[in-house]
């Protein structure tokens, strides 16, 4: 791999321009070759005094790039070193012992009392520190990245050059600049596994390195992955045409109106999926650290690509169970059983409780999905506030998971079905309710984060929004009833 490759898939997203701008100053070097007068036209004089003025340019390019990046490393060391001194402040308070009886000279074993710590407050010192840890993996990746980087780019010059410049330039500058000559990152690393190993794990230096673990930082993208999201979506796509041709020709017995309902829920759940993954890798090749936003485990979360896999197995699932349900009666299958079963395999994916298939993933769903259901009464995260804002684009979802329901005790003969209005005709409460139930979430998450900050810009008004929608919902269905009768 070129270095311009590797330094790309290894930055930081969020520090793109603190890093050494390798790919401009190649083309300096590159442009100067090309430009340079023919050594054949003009006397070396002509030659040697362009040379001289390139080189002037370049090495002032050189020292602003250093400068930058020493400017960058210092800011983010000196956060760092804060940062160290308040969390072990916090730990140290957290893991404070008393002494009361020391003076009666009672056994060891009364002399140490320890306080009464929330085990949540312990959690989070884990998590807080875990996230340090590779905070400061970052910053020494970007210190060894643009050492390399200007060694490579020196070499370069001398090498296209013919000259020795770069080498001496980089023995004066880049060898005794204060991103590369400074050690304190590494003396913090090793205080950071000293303290996590001492006292959070107890000693267990194992255990601590698992939790402390950074795995390669820019890691390339598995192959198979790759092959896998090509695969589906390939078969996704030819999979939508055969339904879309099938649904002209070859139409089963029974109401149209009810198969579209029943299965239009869990295709805009596959087209959300898919559209998540668009956005993650927006957010990624913008330099956004979603993985920080969300609160997503560093070091264990799916990327964009795993995301649109997910989207294209499950796309492929809705197409094959409606392929089922239109050639029902050659299968000789019962047409409305393909619903439930999709349904089931959808619900037993999301809620299966041993750790198989992306289990963190799925998880880390449940808990935010729990969050926005048990608002207000839940501390809210800015994922659970994102994933309910999402939740009001796809309202139809929610009005087709009650429509299963009601339909499916209102229709008990699966291969005929004899009721498909009632289920919105007399469901004009619920259906309301239930249409209502995303702008709820995000009101009283609205009102939770105003009981907690006591701000009352934005959320506040937030929560004005949101309860607005209601009477849009109220007086739409109201409509919508006067009109049907």
């Amino acid at each position: 791999m070129k270095f311009a490759e590797h330094l790309s898939a290894h930055i930081t997203p969020e520090w793109r321009k603190q890093y050494i701008s390798y790919e401009e100053m190649k083309t300096m070097l590159y442009e100067a070759i090309e430009q340079s007068p023919s050594a054949e036209l003009v006397d070396p004089d002509i030659l040697t005094r362009y040379f001289t003025k390139f080189d002037e340019q370049f090495f002032h390019y050189c020292d602003k790039e250093l400068t930058k990046i020493n400017t960058f490393y210092s800011e983010k060391l000196a956060e760092a070193t804060r940062k160290y001194s308040s969390l072990r402040s916090e730990l140290t308070e957290a893991l404070e012992v008393e002494m009361p009886y020391k003076k009666r000279k009672l056994p060891s074993k009364y002399l140490l009392r320890k306080k009464n710590v929330p085990a949540r407050k312990i959690q989070e010192l884990k998590l807080a520190f875990s996230e340090f840890y590779l905070s400061l993996i970052l910053l020494q990746n970007y210190q060894n990245l643009n050492f390399t980087g200007f060694r490579k780019i020196l070499k370069k010059h001398d090498k296209l050059l013919s000259v020795d410049f770069g080498a001496k330039w980089r023995s004066e500058h880049v060898e005794t600049a204060h991103f590369h000559t400074n050690k304190d990152i590494d003396r913090l690393i090793n205080d950071t596994e000293t303290v996590v190993t001492q006292e959070i794990e107890s000693g267990d230096r194992q255990r601590a390195m698992k939790r402390l673990r950074v795995p390669p930082l820019g890691e390339a993208q598995s192959p198979w992955i790759t092959f896998k999201v090509g695969l589906f979506s390939g078969a996704f796509l030819v999979l939508i045409m055969t339904v879309l041709i099938c649904a002209l020709f070859h139409a089963p017995e029974g109401n149209w109106r009810a198969a579209v309902r029943l299965y239009r829920g869990p295709f805009l759940i596959v087209e959300f999926l898919f559209l998540w993954g668009i956005n993650v890798y927006g957010w990624r090749s913008s330099g956004v650290n979603h993985v920080l936003i969300f609160e997503l485990d560093p070091r264990n979360h799916l990327s964009e690509q795993h995301i649109m896999e997910l989207a294209a197995v499950f796309g492929v699932i809705w197409t094959v169970s409606v392929l089922a349900f239109l050639y029902s009666n050659d299968l000789g299958i019962p047409p409305y059983a393909q619903p439930v079963i999709l349904y089931s395999l959808m619900a037993l994916f999301l809620l299966n409780p041993t750790r198989t298939f992306r289990h963190e993933a799925r998880f880390w769903t449940v808990r935010v999905l729990g969050r926005i259901l048990l608002a207000p009464f839940c501390y809210v995260t800015f994922a659970d506030f994102w994933v309910a804002d999402q939740l009001t684009s796809i309202i139809p979802a929610f009005l087709d998971l009650q429509y299963f329901f009601c339909f499916y005790t209102k229709n008990t003969n699966w291969y005929k079905i004899t009721d498909v209005n009632s289920c919105i005709e007399n469901s004009f409460v619920i259906r309301t309710l239930v249409c209502m139930l995303p702008s709820w979430f995000r009101f009283a998450q609205c009102c939770r984060r105003y009981r907690n900050t006591r701000e009352a810009f934005p959320h506040l008004v937030n929560a004005s929004k949101y309860a607005a929608s209601f009477f849009v919902v109220i007086f739409s269905s109201l409509t919508f009833a006067t009109t049907s009768e």
